[in-house]
């Protein structure tokens, strides 16, 4: 059956469908801010004397991509503004990203027909991750080196071809004179390949249509333009008044230093608190020496999360086909309450990440709460084990217990508020039935 003409425009029949267009106007934003940006940079790491306008670092020899985002932060007119715009439009990009994959997972928007449509997000994911720790290298500043420490870490942890994927990255030695100008390369593919990918998903959303919740409010055609000049009108904001990434504070990237309080972006942040709390294994394997406290942590445990996301419909269908149970009609969108235990596993999910994410601050808890690093590190060595089971079980509880609950008021009644007296002298509250908002089909 062909789609309707109302199916064919862009739907905002409810306030979780703003993610995806937040994420698209973000890229939109980024692109129009990186080919500014393109105009000024210089990757080059070949080393210069600095004499522009900050003093500080007058007469210091920096390389020339550090030079040139420095002249493009302080000289140009309007380059901060388009700098700090640019890095702000990453960080959202990737929190409507994973915003949006919530929504569709505790949904069930993943299913058939559109399931490509979710492996586009989850791929979006994590090439939003890759694209912005590539341009955080891009300023070789002080805390862009501490993020190539990292990146040749893990690529030597990784078995049998790490050594070479290290040299093919730094050169020969570190850092060597190549990596910018490889991850300027990696930076401007990978975001080609965002921008296709969200084309492609424009075109499937066009093909297949919006799902609809069971009580949608009506269809709103004038969102897509709202959306965007509110995602924009943001943006600026955020980059006129918020200062992020100052490089004339940091300074230039040096292998033998690292500054203060370092942190990466917090979509890193669970990498940096699973180094932090993995202990230091080694595994030696047929005169090989695999550095567990590195390839766990960086390696193993994204893959293992991207591959569930990526797996996950497919794992439904099986399950279903097992039990004899039928999924959903195609368009109809569960409430979390319906579906407990998947409901669960998410915010057991993100209940990990987060305790992860905490980790990465396990100093700064150990300093604030008098406390020392080890025992905090311990506590999370823990938590990250406990929390998401304690997390599953308590929100499959909470799911069962409002199911139960409207089950009970479809049988009695919902209180109305009304006291009304018996004829023997008694007082109760009059019960009203409960109203059940009709399940809409998919505006397909």
């Amino acid at each position: 059956m062909r789609s309707s003409p109302v199916s064919r425009s862009v739907q905002l029949s409810h306030w979780s469908f703003m993610f995806a267009e937040i994420a698209l106007w973000s890229f939109v934003v980024l692109a129009v801010t990186g080919a500014v940006l393109m105009v000024f940079y210089d990757p080059a790491m070949t080393q210069v004397t600095y004499d522009g306008s900050y003093g500080p670092l007058r007469g210091v020899l920096v390389s020339r991509a550090f030079d040139s985002a420095m002249q493009l932060s302080l000289e140009v007119r309007g380059g901060l503004l388009i700098r700090q715009m640019h890095h702000w439009a990453a960080l959202v990009f990737v929190a409507a990203v994973v915003l949006h994959l919530l929504r569709m997972f505790l949904t069930g928007a993943f299913r058939r027909p559109r399931t490509r449509q979710w492996l586009i997000w989850v791929a979006l994911l994590g090439l939003g991750m890759f694209a912005g720790e590539t341009g955080n290298a891009l300023p070789d500043d002080m805390l862009s080196g501490g993020s190539l420490w990292l990146m040749v870490s893990v690529l030597q942890s990784v078995p049998v071809v790490g050594t070479w994927l290290a040299s093919l990255l730094f050169g020969s030695g570190f850092p060597g004179e190549q990596v910018v100008p490889v991850l300027y390369g990696g930076h401007l593919l990978l975001s080609l390949v965002i921008g296709a990918l969200l084309i492609a998903r424009e075109l499937m959303l066009r093909r297949n249509g919006h799902t609809r919740f069971v009580a949608a409010l009506p269809v709103r055609r004038g969102g897509r333009p709202l959306m965007a000049a509110a995602t924009a009108g943001m943006l600026v904001i955020l980059g006129f008044g918020f200062q992020i990434a100052p490089i004339w504070l940091y300074g230039p990237a040096r292998p033998t230093q690292i500054s203060a309080g370092a942190v990466p972006d917090w979509y890193m942040g669970f990498l940096d608190g699973a180094l932090r709390i993995m202990p230091g294994w080694e595994l030696t394997v047929g005169g090989y020496t695999l550095s567990l406290a590195v390839l766990v942590p960086t390696v193993m445990v994204p893959g293992a999360f991207f591959g569930a996301l990526a797996a996950y419909p497919m794992i439904e269908r099986i399950v279903a086909a097992r039990r004899g149970r039928p999924l959903p009609p195609p368009g109809l969108l569960d409430r979390p309450r319906e579906k407990p235990v998947k409901t669960a596993l998410a915010v057991a999910g993100i209940t990990f990440y987060g305790l992860l994410w905490a980790a990465a601050a396990n100093d700064q808890l150990a300093h604030h709460f008098h406390l020392t690093v080890e025992a905090v590190t311990i506590f999370f060595r823990y938590a990250v084990f406990l929390g998401p089971v304690v997390a599953f079980v308590v929100t499959r509880w909470i799911c069962l217990a409002l199911r139960q609950a409207e089950r009970e008021a479809a049988e009695h009644g919902v209180e109305s508020g009304v006291i009304v007296r018996s004829p023997d002298g008694g007082f109760h509250e009059r019960l009203e039935p409960a109203r059940h908002a009709p399940r809409l089909p998919s505006a397909r």
